[in-house]
């Protein structure tokens, strides 16, 4: 095997690209991996130290049964040891789906005659999180396509409408984007309508197949949409998610290509990203790509498992692109969130009281978990999971670096349970059915009995009471 001194091969650069595809390949056809070997790593990351590329390798070329199921058990015990049980909630809001690029992949593709264009005006963006509010969600993710309509001003002024939304006791607390790649003036500009995480998914770290995907467009641009987000950090913006879309391309080279991701930021920002998303190709509008990569479901298990235990850090989000039965699997043992009561269809929110028998031609592809965020809520109880609208780190600071900073030492499960605990106590008494409220207070009993009784706790409960009697947004 050749040497590949991490972060050395390829010397990192701010806003250059990073990715050597045979430095990639190299750790997957020429690393060992035997079941003591395996052991050692998942041993390494339950310490909470991030795993290097040739320890990523290890677990992915582990093959057999056993070493799989210790890799996903590993998985499960480092979320347990990081994020504690709570699962963070969230709402994708698509905005408009103008788009200029011709993606084999996406619905929207600008050569797609049959989907119908929509761009929310401001009062049907105000009707759509009035009804995401009224629901209870807290926290949403905004969508554009690509287009010159959707510039960074655009952007920007939908963040600072959506904040403005006040529905009863309701209110969007975090606003995350997922946008096409802008500059750094643009970026700046978005920053300064306070958003929370930026998204961009390079859908394919693979050059060529890169190349044969993005047909036309801004997008075929492999070099500015790589170096996208180092664009946003020289703007201020710390907080960002990237993303692989698997079925594009080997799933192991994907995996890889994510960590060598977070390796650059890291290198240059001495900050890993925020997130990183993992969505497998699923039905779209005249899809039309090579199906060759697309991934099994015990593949696409496990390297959701391997990428927990590679970045113990990162929060991992897995959408409803996915079936009920791979979410609930796959959230033992990796995702820290998912969205809930999904609608993608323009204007659906407002629109439809349910998610089912949704119109393929106004959505950028098809949803496979239609259930209601009060289901999802539910579902997350009844398993012991605590669900949470908690957006404290954000507004305290508690992002990039020194997100990093607190949350490295293990901290992290010490706050964050205890404001989950409270942010599901605000949907229990304003949104919750009798239920799903009698559910919800039986699971936050069994949380305070297990926690120890010292000063900590009592602020915990005098808090959890001080919500009951009409408080709201408090959080530690």
């Amino acid at each position: 095997m050749k040497f590949y001194p991490e972060k050395l091969k390829i010397k990192d650069q701010r806003m250059k690209p990073f990715i050597d595809p045979e430095e990639l390949w190299d750790y997957i056809h020429n690393t060992r991996s035997s079941k003591e070997r395996v052991r050692e790593v998942i041993a390494k990351s339950l310490a909470k130290n991030r795993l290097t590329m040739e320890e990523t390798a290890v677990l992915i070329n582990a093959t057999d049964e056993e070493s799989v199921e210790e890799i996903k058990q590993g998985a499960r015990l480092l979320k347990e040891k990081v994020y504690g049980q709570r699962i963070v909630l969230f709402a994708p809001l698509y905005v408009g789906n103008l788009c200029i690029n011709n993606c084999a992949y996406c619905g929207f593709k600008a050569s797609n005659t049959k989907v119908t264009r929509v761009t929310l005006e401001k009062e049907d963006l105000i009707a759509q999180v009035k009804a995401l509010e009224d629901t209870g969600q807290k926290r949403l993710i905004l969508v554009y396509g690509e287009h010159p309509r959707y510039n960074a001003e655009f952007i920007a002024e939908t963040v600072r409408t959506v904040y403005g939304v006040k529905s009863g006791r309701g209110e969007i607390r975090r606003v995350n984007i997922n946008a096409a790649p802008l500059d750094i003036d643009g970026f700046r500009t978005v920053k300064s309508s306070g958003i929370g995480t930026y998204q961009i998914f390079q859908e394919t770290y693979h050059e060529p197949t890169y190349a044969k995907v993005h047909l036309s467009g801004v997008k075929r641009n492999y070099e500015w949409r790589i170096t996208a987000l180092d664009r946003a950090q020289e703007a201020g913006i710390d907080d960002v998610g990237i993303g692989a879309l698997f079925g594009l391309y080997d799933w192991r080279f994907e995996v890889m290509g994510l960590l060598r991701h977070t390796n650059h930021f890291e290198a240059v920002y001495n900050v890993g990203p925020h997130t990183i998303s993992f969505p497998r190709i699923q039905f779209a509008s005249q899809l039309d790509i090579d199906k060759s990569h697309l991934v099994s479901d015990s593949d696409f298990t496990k390297l959701v498992a391997i990428l927990r235990l590679s970045v113990p850090y990162t929060g991992l989000i897995l959408t409803a692109r996915e079936p009920a039965t791979i979410r609930d699997e796959i959230l033992q043992f990796g995702v820290s969130q998912i969205d809930g009561g999904t609608n993608i269809e323009l204007g659906g929110y407002a629109k439809k009281k349910d998610n089912v028998n949704q119109d393929i031609d106004l959505e950028q592809f098809q949803i496979n978990d239609n259930r209601s965020l009060n289901e999802i809520m539910e579902e997350l109880i009844g398993n012991g999971f605590i669900p949470s609208f908690c957006t404290a780190c954000y507004r305290l600071g508690r992002t990039g670096e020194h997100f990093m900073e607190f949350s490295v030492p293990g901290f992290i499960k010490r706050y964050c349970q205890p404001n989950a605990l409270l942010t599901m106590t605000e949907y229990l008494e304003d949104y919750a059915p009798p239920r799903t409220k009698e559910m919800g207070y039986k699971l936050i009993k069994e949380k305070l009995d297990a926690i120890e009784n010292d000063g900590f706790k009592e602020k915990l409960i005098e808090k959890l009471e001080a919500l009951k009697q009409g408080q709201r947004d408090l959080y530690f």
